[in-house]
């Protein structure tokens, strides 16, 4: 668990001013454009144990996201949809500002906006995780961490937590009486999702917008805005941070940059998620085969019993 102090950083006057004069010029401290975002990794499946997980690297900021399954009673109001859960934790090394104790608000904001997000277009299939209706859904646990904080800590966690639910396992449902116990060493199916969503993170600053904002940026900028959109182009969410403020035409430029722009995160799924995802339902296919041969150890094992 970890909280965030309001603020740790000191930009010395020197250098915001340098940061204001090059904006001026539509170029960054750190060379980019005013709409240009950094270097996106994603690699899938990077803890094991867990049923879905990815590491995700945007520029100098490193978030991690894994998703557990349990299997609970559905909510009384949603009798026929799984469970999701979203956390976030601000691990302590990844920032001076980062220290030990419970969530704070931030971390809390982080992860309903990435809650609201997924559930406001509905990303992952809820419907097709009940077991029994009524009684006995699957529970889905997304946590997400914060490894290293240079900026942009929404676009980051929202890929990460994607990711891993793209590359998710639904462990074998075992019936035993009138409960049902999780068989984790067998993968029967991929979790079934609709639609991939992604956030687009703008700032403003000297009255310019700027995509991607580093954590320097961050820091001295009037306000922040975070944009959820969908993989079919519908805006999924909005969340606004910060004193400043957004004219009419600025919204409108800002969602269009956000349209625009989410096309980088769209391609990093596409490019480094979706076939290792591919390369998961293949492999879940030739065991379900395998189980169906006559000759298969599985197959003989269930004549035995």
């Amino acid at each position: 668990m970890s909280i965030t102090p309001a603020s740790q950083l000191v930009i010395p006057k020197l250098k915001k001013y340098t940061m204001d004069t090059l904006l001026s010029r539509g170029v960054r401290l750190d060379g980019r454009r005013l709409d240009e975002i950094r270097r996106v990794e994603v690699k899938p499946g990077y803890i094991s144990r867990a049923e879905g997980s990815a590491l995700v690297r945007l520029g100098s900021t490193m978030v991690l996201a894994g998703v557990k399954t349990d299997i609970v009673a559905p909510f009384p109001d949603t009798p026929n949809e799984g469970v999701l859960v979203v956390h976030a934790e601000f691990v302590p090394l990844a920032s001076p500002g980062f220290e030990p104790g419970p969530p704070d608000e931030n971390a809390i904001e982080l992860a309903r906006v990435i809650d609201r997000s997924l559930r406001e277009i509905h990303a992952v299939a809820l419907d097709k995780l009940v077991l029994e209706a009524g009684r006995h859904v699957w529970r889905l646990f997304v946590d997400i961490y914060v490894l290293n904080h240079d900026g942009n800590l929404y676009d980051a966690s929202m890929l990460a937590a994607m990711a891993a639910l793209l590359t998710t396992r639904l462990p074998a449902a075992v019936k035993e009486g009138d409960a049902y116990r999780v068989d984790r060493s067998v993968a029967e199916r991929l979790l079934p999702v609709n639609h991939s969503v992604v956030t687009v993170t703008l700032a403003k600053l000297s009255n310019k917008l700027i995509l991607d904002p580093t954590y320097e940026e961050e820091e001295i900028a009037d306000m922040r805005l975070v944009v959820a959109v969908s993989d079919d182009g519908r805006i999924a969410g909005m969340q606004k941070t910060g004193m400043g403020y957004l004219s009419l035409e600025e919204v409108s430029q800002a969602l269009n940059l956000a349209l625009t722009h989410s096309s980088l995160y769209f391609n990093a799924i596409r490019e480094q998620v979706m076939p290792y995802r591919e390369k998961l339902e293949k492999s879940l296919g030739q065991e379900a085969r395998a189980e169906e041969e006559p000759g298969s150890s599985s197959a003989v094992a269930s004549k035995t019993v």
